[in-house]
This record gives C-alpha cells, sequence and structure tokens, in this order.
C-alpha cells in the first residue's frame, strides 16, 4: 500500500489521568487540579457531607506532577515538574494522589471502544494508541467522530484524534486542536500546515535539540526541512541528522503493529532544563522514582515480568550511557524495579548534567500472577549518586 493510502489515527486521551479524577469529584471542573500527591492527599468527607481537597501550597515532599488540568498547565504546571515547584506556581491548585487501578480501568474501556469499531490498533501507553484506518471503508472525519462517541460513551472522557498518511504525522495532529479535536491531514497539507510549527512539535525532538536547532537559525518544521544536510550532520552526527531531515518532510513508514513480542518495555523523559544529580537532587528522585512506577504498571498492564533492569543517561552534551543489572528472577513490582534501578545508576558517572532519564525492563518473559498493587511512593527512595 502506497503512503498516501494509508490513514494512520493517533488517538490520545485529553488530560488523562485529571479526567478520571473528574468523574470522581465533578464539583473540581474548571478548576486547576495537580495529579501526582501522596495517599495522605486523598479527599476527605466533611460532616455536612462536602469534600476537603488538599491545596498545592499544603505540600512537603519530593513528589513530582503526573499530569494535571488544562487549567493547571494555563497556569504554568506540567508532567514532570517537581510538585514543591507547581506549589510556588499555583498555590491554590488541588492536588490528588495518583489512582493508576482506576486509570487502568478506564484505559481498557476507551481500547475496547476503539477495538470494536476499528480492531488494528497499536497500544502506545495507558492513554494513547494508533489506529491503522486503512482497510476501513467510512469516510475519514465520519469514522473518526464514530470512535470519539464511542470512547465518550464507554468511559464519559474526551479524546483527540489525528488521521494523517503516517504515526509520525497523525501523533502530531492529534495535538493540534485538544482538546476534544479532529484534525485530518494528507501529504499535500505538510507545507501548510506542519512546516509552520515550532521543531519541538515533532515527537523525538526534545528541549535541548530545539535549543541546539534555535541556535542555527532552525526554529520551525519548514527551517529544518529546508537546512543544509552538512549543517545537521556537524552538529547533531549522520544518523540523528538523517532523521531530522526526513521527518520535517514528513516521511515515516512505520508500520502500525498490532501484535509483536517486545524485547523490552522502557519509559523515559526529557527535562525542560538539564538537571544536576546533586543541585536537583529532590526533583530528579521524584522523577525517577514516577518512571519506576509507570514501567511496573507498564508491565503489568501487559502482563510481562523483566528480569534485567537497566537505566538511560543522556548528559547535556548529548551523550547517552546505559547500565543494566540482571536479577535472580523477573519482575513487575515497582519497588523492587526502584532498587534494581537505583544499583544501577551508582555504577553511572553524575558529574555532568543530565537532560534525559530513562527505565527500561528487558529480558521479558509471560507474568503467570496476578497484577498486584504495589505502589511506590514517590518520595521513598532518594536519587542517590
Amino acid at each position: 500500500m502506497n503512503s498516501e493510502a494509508r490513514r494512520i489515527a493517533h488517538l490520545d486521551m485529553d488530560a488523562f489521568y485529571a479526567s478520571v479524577e473528574l468523574l470522581r469529584y465533578p464539583e473540581l471542573r474548571g478548576l486547576p487540579v495537580v495529579i501526582g500527591g501522596r495517599s495522605a492527599d486523598r479527599p476527605t468527607v466533611q460532616p455536612d457531607g462536602s469534600r476537603h481537597f488538599s491545596k498545592l501550597r499544603d505540600y512537603a515532599g519530593r513528589g513530582v506532577v503526573t499530569t494535571s488540568t488544562y487549567e493547571a498547565r494555563a497556569l504554568g504546571v506540567f508532567s514532570a515538574m517537581g510538585v514543591m515547584k507547581a506549589a510556588q506556581l499555583a498555590p491554590d491548585a488541588i492536588l490528588l494522589p495518583t489512582d493508576f487501578d482506576a486509570y487502568r480501568h478506564y484505559s481498557r474501556l476507551f481500547k475496547n471502544a476503539v477495538a470494536s469499531i476499528a480492531p488494528h490498533i497499536e497500544d502506545r501507553g495507558i492513554d494513547e494508541i494508533y489506529i491503522d484506518l486503512s482497510e476501513q471503508r467510512e469516510e475519514t472525519r465520519a469514522l473518526a467522530l464514530r470512535i470519539k462517541q464511542a470512547v465518550r460513551e464507554a468511559t464519559g472522557l474526551s479524546c483527540s484524534i489525528g488521521v494523517a498518511p503516517n504515526k509520525l504525522l497523525a501523533k502530531i495532529c492529534s495535538d493540534l486542536e485538544k482538546p476534544d479535536g479532529v484534525t485530518i491531514l494528507t501529504h499535500a497539507d505538510i507545507q501548510s500546515r506542519i512546516w509552520p510549527l515550532p521543531v519541538r512539535k515533532i515527537n523525538g525532538i526534545g528541549p535541548k535539540a530545539g535549543e541546539r536547532l534555535a541556535t542555527l537559525g532552525i526554529r520551525t518544521v519548514e527551517e529544518l526541512a529546508k537546512a543544509e544536510p552538512g549543517l545537521l550532520q556537524a552538529h547533531f552526527g549522520r544518523s540523528y541528522a538523517g532523521w531530522l531531515h526526513s521527518v520535517a518532510k514528513g516521511i515515516d513508514d512505520r508500520p502500525v503493529v498490532t501484535s509483536s513480542e517486545p524485547k523490552s518495555i522502557s519509559r523515559e523523559t526529557t527535562f525542560e532544563r538539564d538537571l544536576h544529580a546533586r543541585h536537583d537532587r529532590d526533583i530528579l528522585s521524584g522523577i525517577f522514582t514516577e518512571l519506576c512506577m509507570r514501567l511496573a504498571d507498564d508491565l503489568r498492564r501487559k502482563g510481562y515480568v523483566g528480569r534485567t533492569i537497566g537505566i538511560k543517561l543522556r548528559y547535556a552534551d548529548f551523550r547517552t550511557l546505559t547500565r543494566d543489572l540482571t536479577l535472580p528472577a523477573p519482575t513487575a513490582d515497582a519497588a523492587t524495579i526502584r532498587r534494581a534501578a537505583g544499583e544501577c545508576l551508582r555504577r553511572a558517572p553524575l558529574e555532568q548534567r543530565l537532560r534525559l532519564l530513562g527505565v527500561r525492563a528487558s529480558a521479558l518473559s509471560r507474568s503467570t500472577a496476578s497484577p498486584d498493587d504495589d505502589s511506590l511512593s514517590q518520595g521513598e527512595l532518594l536519587f542517590t549518586a
């Protein structure tokens, strides 16, 4: 099938964790709400039947924001930010603890709803999927709207969908009209719809790469597409430069993988600013533990356990380092993963600032045990050099 005949959708649930919490606490709709607190931050019922909610101003600890409502984002509070920093920006925002059991439940509901209409799905995480619509006969917008309606009826939640000839463009599109949007793009639309966007809109171009491109006078996707290949190679290396040039022109041949046995499962995040292991220890500790929790959740949700746990560090100068540790027995336990990842971290040089941190489980096997709730407090274990 040629690339223009492909119809690939990227479906992204809108502020997923926060939206699930608003189903439970509808009185918080329209308010800035932050997810990432501790169990002690769970609402309490007052004698008059009303609920008392914790506020960011009352938080003390090393927690990291998991997500936030759009109202909180308008105040500058985003995921992976330290809760204490978020409290400075939005002290009156409501703080709620994470509830992964609830999020997994709604994740299953929305994916089942989509599969009843379009079964060729690639699972990309708890709140997003790719869907190959190429074999569907229905008109694209009508089909996307039908999928959105099915998701809303099954969950009470909204989602945004981007449909394009490939996964790269579909993911960009799903973010263009959030929340509750539908964006449809063809190759003919790339210059008018994609090229004016900042380069950071391309998944895979992080803050540091964006800054480096800006120093070269490259701020938009169009400027990246028209950049001299030699200039990109000189600053990013042959492989990454080639990828940058291709994606700026909307080229992506990756298939929608509906069923495969993964070799590894990982979680990683690129920081908005470079962080130092000593000076930013509390922030890194919270992010590190959050990544381990999410990795454990991914493993359990997909029915795997991993015997080898590893970390990935990318330094400010773009050098990348990995370290691995093989355990006596495979696991999907968040605390066990955190301990093993911490051992890996102790074998890594941490003098330079970091721009990316990741945790990975490999040597995977199918789990025979039922999922357990092995929640790990974000402040229990420190990021140690």
